[in-house]
């Protein structure tokens, strides 16, 4: 059934991007997108909360984590905890820290950047070589276990319309949802290099990539804001960094599974927090409250929404807070009365300049 879903879900956004729908993505502005990768950020690094404190938090939105883990915190376990504080501290140190320091002691530009994006890499190494040499799983700490080696076997959806019926409505919502989350997280990072997407070309490759997956044993699949902004903080800057990670994959899975038995998932979770939280921006509240009460409010309720419900509700509340705003602007638009300027050609604004106006048009312009 799961791959069924991923199977229907590709052909709906398959459909999407050849009927060129993109356009939709215009309908969220950037306030709400911003807001919603910013609560989405929080929600993922919450999520992941439980994770670097060795135990288990249940809840789907950032108040059922929030209500969750403290009643769990009297179980918390020391040496997961102190390995992900630990791991944290140093990620933050190696996007911060690390390149004054390294230029400091005479190292080129060029590979001080490129030390400073394997430090992801170094924390999983060296987190994964403490816990097999020290033997850390025995005292509790959870660690990634067996990985199944080899490529995934070819499989195929379930050829039954009945059930087709029953996951068309879920399929097309993982689609919204999955476009929705893709588009933000893509124009968020785009954003920071001055760079644009097309949202038909990310419909058509959501689309195959879900196709791909129907037939591969997997799930619906999305660009996720995690994977997304580890591979941006990793220096991505075309989409040969797919192709790359893909084949790093297509090895790891060959060859290498065995050397993740021992990789703490507490150092994962601390990969993820870091990465996240880059995404967070709650400036969007000041600049907003200074440039548009409505915006600002429509900031606020999207963060609401994606925080108390889920992402799940984001597609929903952002759409139609963009709709409002919209149609509140355009049925309020800009209207000015002009008069000449004395001595010359040129007309202004009544309220900001000093005009001749003339006694018969009370609106010119």
């Amino acid at each position: 059934m799961a791959i069924t879903l991923a199977f229907l879900s590709g052909l709906l956004l398959l459909a999407m991007g050849l009927l060129r729908l993109g356009f939709l993505a215009n309908f969220l502005s950037h306030t709400v997108i911003s807001s919603f990768i910013s609560a989405s950020g929080i929600l993922i690094a919450a999520s992941q909360l439980g994770t670097l404190m060795g135990v288990k938090a249940e809840g789907r939105n950032f108040v059922d984590l929030g209500l969750s883990l403290p009643s769990q915190a009297g179980q918390t376990h020391a040496l997961t905890l102190s390995l992900g504080v630990l791991t944290v501290a140093f990620l933050f140190w190696v996007r911060s820290g690390v390149k004054p320091l390294l230029l400091r002691i005479g190292m080129k530009p060029r590979a001080v950047d490129v030390v400073a994006k394997t430090g992801p890499v170094a924390a999983i190494a060296v987190t994964t070589l403490l816990t097999w040499g020290l033997g850390w799983q025995a005292q509790g700490l959870k660690i990634v276990g067996t990985v199944p080696q080899g490529q995934p076997p070819f499989m195929l959806p379930l050829w039954d319309l009945g059930l087709w019926q029953q996951l068309l409505v879920p399929a097309l919502l993982i689609s919204v949802v999955g476009f929705v989350e893709s588009v933000s997280v893509g124009q968020t990072l785009a954003a920071k290099r001055r760079q644009r997407i097309e949202p038909d070309q990310e419909l058509v490759a959501l689309g195959s990539s879900n196709l791909s997956a129907a037939f591969t044993g997997g799930f619906p699949v999305t660009g996720g804001f995690a994977r997304s902004v580890v591979n941006s903080d990793a220096g991505a800057q075309t989409p040969a960094a797919g192709v790359f990670t893909a084949a790093g994959i297509t090895l790891a899975l060959l060859f290498l599974t065995p050397a993740l038995y021992y990789l703490p998932l507490a150092t994962l979770a601390a990969t993820i927090v870091v990465a996240v939280l880059s995404l967070v921006d709650f400036s969007i509240l000041r600049k907003t409250w200074r440039y548009a009460k409505s915006d600002f409010f429509a900031v606020v309720a999207t963060l609401v929404a994606t925080l108390t419900v889920g992402v799940e509700a984001e597609p929903l509340a952002g759409v139609g807070l963009s709709l409002v705003l919209y149609l509140s602007r355009t049925s309020r638009p800009h209207t000015a009365e002009v008069g000449l300027v004395a001595g010359t050609e040129y007309f202004r604004n009544v309220l900001r300049h000093v005009v001749l106006a003339s006694p018969g048009c009370s609106a010119c312009g």
